[in-house]
């Protein structure tokens, strides 16, 4: 982090174009060892007097402020508000919890069932992190994922994850469900990760789960970041036996020229597109091409967030066969996901009830 002190500005306004002028700056590359290396900066902003009458509170207020634009997607710069402030107590507070729930583990693996009609059987599961807040109760990811990510806790807890996850359906392999396979989401961090490959591998030793029984989600944002870089470290990972999905495949921006590249297994196809797929005729013709682009591609394809039977329909009708939603059950405790599965043993073909814990 640097700061930068602009004295005796004729505008307030002036400051914003620098910070502008910094971005721009740093967007050029750096040469480095042969090779181009791009980066980018968030920029907060504070003005005196408006914003502070001393050094200590300016800096402050533009810290807060440069975490605004981190919020906000990064490589951009905001201009300090009083409203900061109590977002930023709010933000370290939430760290600091955050923090000491990754050190005691106060966290817990939900599993959504995944069913596959061809073969009339949930063929999978997908790992869901859940909090157990000592004070806010049952947290889901959409409300510290973020701030994990940022501060870099993601990863040590990325990894309790993938180890807890691997571990429990190890166990219900041996209760009756041999061939289950469990989907665990891998962060941007965690994918750049030096020693991703080798904490894989210890995982699948330590837990005895076999590989092809193990699917990495990976966003299509966090593949983006360094393609060239995210091939080589999926191709190692493939080589381990484990399978690669892109998941909320059609929200991020992904080269098809790289998709091609990618060694991946499955294109689950967002939400998004899923909810409206019977009444938005874009919606359907997106969901379309991704199952027909899978297809070409030899390609499992995924539904997630399927609600409704005429959404089942749709699908199934273009190609479709693989499928997770709320139609079928919503992320469930380890307890209640067995009971599921055990139900699920017992019946000639997907009972289509939904099954979803409070709060989901």
């Amino acid at each position: 982090e640097f700061i930068v002190l602009l004295p005796e500005l004729g505008r307030s306004s002036d400051a914003a174009k620098v910070a502008g002028k910094m971005l721009e700056a740093l967007k050029l590359p750096f040469p480095f060892e042969g090779r181009e290396l791009y980066v980018t900066a968030s920029v907060g902003v504070a003005i005196y007097p408006h914003d502070g009458g001393d050094a200590e509170t300016l800096a402050k207020n533009a810290d807060a402020a440069m975490y605004r634009a981190k919020e906000q997607g990064r490589d951009n710069y905001q201009l300090y508000t009083a409203a900061m402030n109590a977002s930023a107590v709010e933000r370290l507070a939430l760290e600091s919890a955050l923090r000491k729930a990754v050190a005691g583990r106060h966290f817990e693996v939900h599993f959504q069932p995944q069913l596959d009609f061809r073969a009339d059987r949930v063929y999978g599961v997908e790992a869901l992190v859940r909090w157990r807040h000592p004070e806010r109760g049952l947290l889901a990811p959409s409300e510290f994922i973020g701030v994990a990510e940022v501060t870099g806790l993601i990863v040590p807890l990325g990894l309790w994850v993938l180890e807890a996850a691997c571990a429990q359906v190890k166990e219900w392999q041996g209760q009756g469900q041999p061939e289950l396979k469990v989907g665990v989401n891998l962060s941007a961090r965690q994918l750049q990760a030096a020693d991703v490959v080798e904490q894989v591998q210890r995982v699948l030793r330590d837990t005895g789960l076999a590989p092809q029984f193990l699917d990495l989600e990976i966003t299509e944002s966090s593949a983006m970041q360094n393609p060239e870089a995210t091939i080589a470290t999926l191709r190692e990972l493939k080589a381990l036996g484990v399978s690669i999905s892109i998941d909320d495949f059609g929200i991020g921006y992904s080269s098809l020229n790289y998709l091609k590249r990618l060694p991946v297994d499955t294109l689950k196809i967002d939400q998004t597109f899923v909810r409206d797929v019977t009444t938005d005729a874009d919606d359907a013709a997106i969901a379309t091409a991704i199952i027909a682009l899978a297809h070409t591609l030899k390609l499992t394809v995924v539904a997630e967030g399927v609600e409704s039977r005429e959404q089942l329909a749709f699908l199934a009708s273009r190609g479709c066969q693989r499928m997770q939603g709320h139609l079928f059950s919503g992320p469930l405790p380890a307890e209640a996901c067995e009971a599921f599965l055990a139900r699920q043993r017992q019946a000639d073909r997907p009972t289509g009830r939904s099954e979803t814990i409070p709060g989901d």
